[in-house]
């Protein structure tokens, strides 16, 4: 029984790391979007 909440608790502490890391991943993709976006435009003008 110690062994599973072990377990839970491992697995909950690299959940939530996880999430973190695909947020920040995220807001990279995002940066990197707006930056072509920005891009884009100048070239238009």
């Amino acid at each position: 029984m110690r062994k599973l909440i072990v377990l839970c608790a491992a697995a909950s502490a690299l959940l939530v790391a996880s999430c973190n890391t695909v947020a920040g991943v995220g807001k990279d993709v995002s940066a990197a979007g707006q930056a072509v976006t920005k891009t884009a435009d100048d070239v238009k003008r």
